[in-house]
C-alpha cells in the first residue's frame, strides 16, 4: 500500500489549503483514514479520520469548524480542506490509513494505523 500527501505550502493566516492524498495498492472498502500533524519540537498529533466505506467523520478540537475530512471513492483520494488557517497550524501533514475498522476512541492514535504517506509541509505566515 501507498500514500501520496500532497498540497500543502506557505499561506497567509486566514487562508486555505487542500491536502490531498492519493491511495494504491489495496482496497478501501473497510478502512479507516486519518490525517495527522506534527509540529517542530512536538508529538505527532490527530487532526480528522474517516470511515472509508460509510463516510463518518471524527475531528479533532482544533480542526472542529475550519477543516472537513472528505474522500473521492472512485479515485481512492482522501481529502483534508483546511480554511481559516492560523499560524499554530504549522506543521507537517500526514496521511494514515488503517485497512479495518476501529472502534472510534481509537481512531485518534496514530499507533493504530498500518501505512503512512510522506507528509506534507504546512506553514501558515501571521
Amino acid at each position: 500500500v501507498q500514500l501520496q500527501a500532497c498540497g500543502g505550502g506557505l499561506v497567509q493566516a486566514g487562508g486555505c489549503l487542500r491536502l490531498s492524498c492519493a491511495i494504491s495498492g489495496r482496497t478501501l472498502s473497510n478502512a479507516d483514514l486519518g490525517w495527522f500533524r506534527q509540529a517542530p519540537g512536538k508529538e505527532r498529533e490527530f487532526v480528522a479520520a474517516l470511515r472509508w466505506s460509510g463516510g463518518s467523520t471524527l475531528y479533532a478540537d482544533s480542526a472542529k469548524g475550519r477543516f472537513t475530512i472528505s474522500r473521492d471513492k472512485a479515485k481512492n483520494t482522501a481529502y483534508l480542506q483546511m480554511n481559516s488557517l492560523k499560524p499554530d497550524d504549522t506543521a507537517d501533514y500526514y496521511c494514515a490509513l488503517r485497512m479495518n475498522r476501529i472502534a472510534q476512541s481509537y481512531l485518534p492514535m496514530h499507533r493504530y494505523y498500518h501505512y503512512w504517506g510522506q507528509g506534507t509541509e504546512v506553514t501558515v505566515s501571521s
